[in-house]
């Protein structure tokens, strides 16, 4: 099946209730298969510049490589699959352009952005993330954080210095330890996962998930799965109910049928038939 009918890909961003201005950005390019959210830090209007660029760079990059190659194709130098070098690659490209134009423009000066990227091929997902915005992942009724948060937070969670119910209650919910376009040089962590058949992926910023707790993201995800606009709207409309302190974005992937890559003499038939 064609990546563009197997997945069904919805996105909503709002400000919040707080906020004058978003300074998140999403974007999907379903014909290859990827979406990617980021959420900007700054003064002024740099955390918007930031997570733009993040996205532009990441989207436009990913989706021209995809043009003239397979993410399947194997990099015989580097050991791995072109969609996960994809990943790795463009979001340091974004980090270099956002610390380019941070350092050469004042008004831009200290600007960053967290960002999550999914990368959806061969029956599995690449995600590609820094910072604290996640992908979550419902299958059947249960809901599953798949990101680790790069924040002080996770560390100090990590270390067990705080519970995970205390947590909720911490001020330092907002410290990242890493993110995109700060420093000279970030390394984003890439993880693969197999996808199956049913499953509902949640990419968000932490404006939804520090307004809403996870049981409610479940229970949500799960009655609502077969609407995701209805789904992303009501997701949205809980985290500005609990108070909307900050930006929130949601991107939701249903997965509705397989989209393994053909191999072989397979692969060359159909490659000549494109030609």
């Amino acid at each position: 099946m064609k990546i563009t009918e197997a997945l069904e890909i919805f996105s909503q961003t709002h400000p919040g209730m707080v906020r004058s201005h978003n300074e998140d950005s999403v974007a999907c390019e379903s014909a290859c298969g990827l979406v990617v959210l980021a959420d900007g830090m700054g003064g002024y209007n740099a955390g918007e510049v930031a997570s733009g660029i993040a996205v532009s760079v990441v989207v436009t990059e990913i989706s021209q490589h995809l043009q003239s190659a397979r993410p399947v194709d194997r990099d015989d130098e580097r050991g791995e699959e072109l969609g996960v070098l994809l990943l790795h690659d463009n979001i340091r490209k974004a980090n270099a352009s956002i610390f380019h134009a941070a350092q050469s423009q004042p008004q831009y000066a200290g600007m960053g952005t967290t960002i999550v990227s999914g990368l959806f091929y061969d029956d599995r997902v690449a995600v590609g993330h820094v910072g604290d915005s996640r992908m979550y992942r419902l299958r059947g009724d249960v809901l599953e954080t798949v990101t680790r948060d790069h924040s002080l937070l996770q560390e100090q969670i990590d270390g067990g210095m705080i519970s995970v119910a205390d947590a909720r209650l911490s001020k330092n919910k907002n410290l990242v330890t890493r993110a995109v376009g700060v420093d000279a040089e970030v390394e984003p962590e890439i993880h693969v996962h197999d996808v199956l058949v049913g499953d509902i992926y949640l990419f968000c910023s932490d404006g939804l998930n520090d307004m809403v707790e996870d049981e409610d993201i479940q229970a949500t995800l799960f009655a609502l799965q077969r609407n995701l606009p209805l789904a992303a709207g009501q997701l949205i409309q809980m985290a500005n109910d609990n108070g909307g302190r900050d930006n929130v974005s949601v991107i939701l992937v249903k997965v509705n049928g397989k989209f393994s890559e053909p191999r072989g003499w397979l692969a060359k038939l159909i490659d000549w038939f494109q030609e």
